[in-house]
C-alpha cells in the first residue's frame, strides 16, 4: 500500500508489518513485559544491535510499534515514537533538545503543566523560556537569543483558540538552525500536519481525539527518523515513560474512525459556536473557522477544518457566575480531557490552567469568565439544548 491512498483509508488499512503467524485482520495484542531469546547468543546480538528483534517491552513492542507507524504515516513524518502519555512526550522532547542554561521559545499561552515542566526545567536546570505572539517573522527574530535552542508551539493554543502561522515561525526558525516542535493535539493529524508546512517535530496527547473514547492515556512525538531514533534510545529508554501494549492496541482500534468522528466534532463545534454568539449571556466566542481576521485565514489555510474546541466567556466576569453555569449543565460533563464521544466542559483558569500565575494566565487571555468547550458526538440540538438552558439560568 503507497501513499496514494487518502487519510480516510490510511487509518483503516494497516501499512504498517508486523510478523503474525495467523494473519490477524485486527492488530494482535502483545501483551508481555520481555521478550525470549532463543540462544544466549541472540542476546548478546540484539543488545549490541547486530540482530533484529525485540528485548524488552520499554526498549519496544510490536502493537507499541504498530501504532507508532501509524502515527508517523498520518503526519507524513519518517518516524514516531509513543509515550505514557502527552507530557511523557511533552519532557523527554524538551528534556532531549535542552541543557543547562538553554533557553525555549514558546508561543504566548500554553498547556498548564507544559508550564509546569518549564518551571521545573529553569528551577532545577537553569534552563530559561519566554513567551511571544509569534505573529511575524519580526517578531520572532527579536525575541531568538544566542542560547535559544528550540521554539515550542501550540496552534490553536490551549485554551484561548488563538491560531498561530506554522509556516511563518518555521521559516523564522529554520533562519537560525532552529526546530520547531508542534504541539497538535488539539487538530489531530486528520485536521492539521505542521512537518507539511516546515515544522519539525510534532506532539500529541492521543488521549485525546487520537484515541478518542476517554479510555486511553497516552501521547506521541513525531519526526524525522535520526532524531526519533535518538529520543528512544536515550529519553525514553533511561526515564521510561512508555505505552503500555494495552493502550496501543486500543488507541489502534480507535483511529480507525477518527476522520467520522472529527467530521462530527467539527460540524458541531461550528454550529454550536455560531449560536453562542448569539446568546445574550455570551461575551466573546472564539472558534477558528469564525470571523474574518488574520487568525482565522491562517485557521482556514492550515487547518482541514475548525476542530471541536470551542473557548467562550460569560459577559459577567466571575468565576463564581462560571460555576454557576456549568453546574447547571446536565448533558454535558464537567471534566478536564478533551476529543471524547462525550461533551465536556471545564473552567481553564481554576482546573487545566490554575498551576500559572493569575497575572500571566491574564496575559495568556485566559480570563476568570473564560470556558472550554470540548463539543462531543453526541445531537447537536441536545448540546445546544442543554447550553442553551443553563446559560438561560443565569
Amino acid at each position: 500500500m503507497g501513499k496514494e491512498y487518502q487519510f480516510e483509508t490510511k487509518v483503516i488499512h494497516s501499512q504498517e508489518k508486523m510478523k503474525d503467524p495467523y494473519n490477524s485482520l485486527a492488530p494482535p495484542l502483545y501483551q508481555t513485559a520481555t521478550f525470549v531469546f532463543d540462544k544466549a547468543e541472540s542476546g548478546e546480538r540484539r543488545f549490541s544491535g547486530e540482530e533484529e528483534g525485540h528485548i524488552y517491552s520499554r526498549l519496544g513492542n510490536p502493537t507499541v510499534q504498530l501504532a507508532e507507524q501509524k502515527i508517523a504515516s498520518l503526519e507524513g513524518a519518517e518516524a514516531a515514537l509513543a509515550f505514557g502519555s502527552g507530557m511523557g512526550a511533552v519532557s523527554a522532547v524538551m528534556m532531549s533538545m535542552v541543557r543547562t542554561g538553554s533557553h525555549i521559545l514558546c508561543s504566548k499561552g500554553i498547556y498548564g503543566c507544559t508550564f509546569g515542566l518549564l518551571n521545573m526545567l529553569k528551577e532545577k536546570f537553569g534552563v530559561t523560556y519566554s513567551f511571544s505572539e509569534l505573529s511575524s517573522k519580526e517578531e520572532i527574530e527579536k525575541e531568538i537569543r544566542p542560547e535559544t535552542a528550540f521554539i515550542y508551539i501550540e496552534t490553536p493554543i490551549n485554551p484561548t483558540m488563538q491560531i498561530i502561522s506554522l509556516q511563518t515561525v518555521a521559516e523564522a526558525a529554520k533562519a537560525h538552525g532552529l526546530r520547531v516542535v508542534v504541539d497538535n493535539t488539539f487538530c489531530s493529524p486528520y485536521l492539521q500536519q505542521p512537518l507539511s508546512h516546515g515544522c519539525d517535530i510534532v506532539l500529541h496527547s492521543a488521549t485525546k481525539y487520537i484515541s478518542g473514547h476517554g479510555d486511553v492515556i497516552g501521547g506521541f512525538a513525531a519526526g524525522d527518523k535520526e532524531y526519533i531514533q535518538k529520543l528512544a534510545m536515550t529519553e525514553r529508554k533511561d526515564i521510561g515513560a512508555i505505552m503500555s501494549p494495552f493502550d496501543a492496541w486500543l488507541l489502534l482500534r480507535g483511529l480507525k474512525t477518527l476522520p467520522v468522528r472529527m467530521d462530527r466534532h467539527c460540524e458541531s463545534a461550528a454550529e454550536i459556536a455560531g449560536r453562542l454568539l448569539m446568546h445574550p449571556a455570551v461575551g466573546q466566542v472564539v472558534y477558528p473557522f469564525i470571523g474574518d481576521s488574520e487568525e482565522t485565514r491562517i485557521a482556514r489555510k492550515q487547518m482541514k477544518k475548525g476542530g471541536g474546541l470551542i473557548s467562550f466567556t460569560l459577559k459577567e466576569e466571575s468565576k463564581l457566575e462560571v460555576q454557576r453555569f456549568m453546574n447547571a449543565l446536565n448533558l454535558i460533563k464537567i471534566a478536564v480531557s478533551l476529543g471524547d464521544a462525550e461533551s465536556l466542559i471545564q473552567h481553564p483558569a481554576t482546573m487545566t490552567h490554575s498551576v500559572i500565575p493569575e497575572a500571566e494566565r491574564h496575559e495568556m487571555g485566559i480570563s476568570e469568565n473564560l470556558v472550554r468547550l470540548s463539543v462531543g458526538l453526541e445531537n447537536v440540538e441536545d448540546i445546544w439544548n442543554d447550553l442553551n438552558q443553563a446559560l438561560n439560568a443565569l
